[in-house]
């Protein structure tokens, strides 16, 4: 970016400050400048303070942790009114039973009053950024009023809700619109065995979903498939081959799907996010409880899968990228949002205050990040 002008300039210093950029750099008495919407400077308080003299403004950390803001992409807004609702039942009731009835009887007023309480609730746990699936009549519509408005901060893409109610001519016209238009495409994908066994007794193929998506060539880098649980090592390659991007939902997954193979799925290359779902199939929406669940949950299916316990399994490093510079690849932002680089924008940063605990630490891990707080932190 151009020279920043000192005079324009407000400096956060002292503080332990994880960029999550390409080299996971941490600065333990960190600064980030920031001038304007952009970070102008990253690294060590007493080089970023020598290089912005006649900053406007400085702001002293204290100690506390500097984070990208959180990515969560995979939401829907339209259901926060609706926590609670459909508890202890399988994905079918859940949809047939619980959750369409919910929304077909949903005024723009109602989805406008869900929005905003989720909005508070994701904020509150650090998400600067969500990715939602709202299915409106026309999104081509949709998009030409509201893509890329209120300074840039809104994107449109196209939603399918998933193939059991998607026709072979949706697929792919909303494949061949999203590419047209430069914007991407949001899927719920092999959520149940149900829907990979529907699949496979409709379209005659050996396996499911993604087997059959990849056949039609509708897999594109621009899909971000919401779940992805019941996918077999051959079609984790065809993600890998398209470059599609994954949003895991530890919770909605206990809750409904199963465990996903996100092992695997990192271990391949293929690109991992996070998300929280929508209430009814959560009941909760923190970005940070979902990173202790998904660094839990993924041990515990490694030791029933091996026979053996490995506490190295999705390690709190790994599961933070999936919160940051991941999830913001799986929107395909990641150009600007996800770490803490100079030249991105300023977005809100996760600041979490420092504890005693902290105080005898010799080094500042990421496991100090994820398993101190939870949702229930006032901070």
């Amino acid at each position: 970016m151009a020279a920043a002008v000192a005079d324009e300039v407000t400096v956060l210093h002292g503080g332990v400050v994880v960029t999550m950029d390409g080299g996971f750099r941490v600065f333990r008495d960190g600064a980030v400048a920031v001038a304007g919407d952009r970070i102008a400077a990253v690294g060590p308080s007493a080089d970023v303070l020598s290089s912005f003299p006649g900053a406007a403004s400085t702001v002293d950390l204290a100690g506390r942790i500097l984070l990208p803001g959180f990515v969560n992409t995979h939401v829907h807004t339209s259901q926060q009114l609706a926590r609670g609702i459909a508890d202890d039942v399988d994905l079918m009731t859940w949809l047939h039973g619980r959750i369409w009835p919910y929304e077909s009887h949903m005024t723009e007023e109602d989805s406008y009053a869900s929005t905003l309480l989720c909005g508070i609730e994701l904020i509150r746990s650090g998400v600067s950024m969500t990715s939602c699936i709202v299915l409106p009549q026309s999104q081509k519509d949709l998009y030409e009023k509201h893509h890329n408005t209120a300074d840039g901060r809104i994107r449109i893409w196209f939603g399918l809700r998933q193939i059991m109610n998607a026709t072979d001519r949706l697929l792919l016209e909303t494949r061949d619109a999203a590419q047209k238009l430069n914007t991407g495409i949001h899927m719920h994908i092999a959520e149940i065995p149900y829907e990979n066994e529907l699949v496979m007794r409709t379209k005659g193929i050996d396996h499911g979903t993604v087997t059959y998506l990849e056949k039609i060539d509708f897999l594109r880098s621009n899909l971000l498939a919401a779940h992805s649980v019941w996918l077999n090592k051959p079609e984790i390659g065809h993600f890998l081959k398209a470059d599609v991007k994954v949003s895991h939902c530890p919770a909605s997954a206990m809750r409904l799907l199963g465990f996903s193979p996100v092992r695997e799925m990192l271990d391949s290359g293929v690109c991992v996010s996070l998300g929280t779902d929508g209430a009814p199939s959560n009941n909760r929406m923190s970005i940070v409880d979902e990173m202790y669940l998904a660094c839990l949950i993924n041990k515990g299916r490694e030791a029933y899968i091996t026979g053996t316990t490995n506490p190295t399994a999705l390690p709190a490093e790994t599961v933070l990228k999936m919160a940051t510079i991941n999830g913001a690849k799986a929107v395909l932002w990641d150009n600007e949002i996800g770490s803490l680089e100079v030249g991105k924008k300023v977005i809100p940063l996760a600041v979490i205050l420092s504890c005693v605990a902290f105080d005898s630490l010799m080094t500042i891990n990421t496991a100090h990040i994820l398993f101190p707080y939870s949702s229930q932190n006032p901070y």
